[in-house]
């Protein structure tokens, strides 16, 4: 792997059992988590990931991006917030929502993309510029799965049951390796993965001499 290319995050809220909406979309049941040491460390460390009309009342309105200039989503993603009008969520980012059934943009400040979203991600790392953010959904995460090079889990405590997964793609076993974790007053983790390079092998049983 090229270590100068950029790096595809796909950070993203969880529940325990793995699903990052309900089977409409919705993801307010998270915000009963967002405790106020939670709230200052996402606006701290991943202030590039507070949508644009937010940045304001969280005291980042003009804060340089520092770890992705580019957005991707899939149709679902970016239409959760069309209904309040909001056809430009993250203006201080490139947005690109990958679809093969949105034909115009709602907005200049959002490109559509109907081409195959590995080849458009193979395209964009050899692009000078930050990371990469990868906002969802579970369809688009799926496809890209082989190209994420980070992992970032907001995981809230409560059990879904059903909803959106975090990935929907055939069954590919792919090691990730843990770098970081944290804790926040309201029971919700923060837990970061690196694509681990190579497999981990589980280890054989001592294989016992015949007698």
């Amino acid at each position: 792997m090229d270590l100068h290319l950029r790096k595809l995050t796909y950070f993203v809220g969880a529940t325990i059992d793995g699903f990052i909406a309900a089977p409409d979309g919705g993801f307010d049941f998270f915000m009963a988590y967002s405790t106020e040491d939670y709230v200052l460390h996402m606006t701290a460390e991943y202030a590039d990931t507070v949508p644009t009309p937010a940045r304001a009342a969280a005291g980042i309105a003009d804060a340089p991006n520092s770890r992705f200039d580019t957005v991707l989503m899939g149709r679902g993603t970016y239409a959760t917030g069309l209904p309040a009008g909001l056809t430009s969520p993250y203006a201080h980012l490139r947005q690109i929502v990958l679809s093969r059934s949105l034909t115009t943009s709602p907005d200049p400040a959002v490109e559509v993309a109907a081409e195959d979203p590995v080849a458009l991600v193979r395209k964009l790392k050899q692009e000078d510029g930050l990371g990469i953010w990868l906002c969802g959904g579970g369809d688009l995460a799926g496809r890209l799965l082989p190209e994420i090079d980070e992992l970032i889990v907001k995981q809230y405590p409560v059990v879904a049951g059903t909803g959106i997964p975090l990935f929907r793609a055939d069954f590919s076993p792919r090691t990730f390796r843990l770098t970081d974790s944290r804790v926040f007053e309201g029971g919700n983790l923060v837990l970061t993965y690196a694509k681990a390079l190579d497999r981990i092998r589980p280890e054989q049983p001592e294989q016992q001499p015949r007698v």
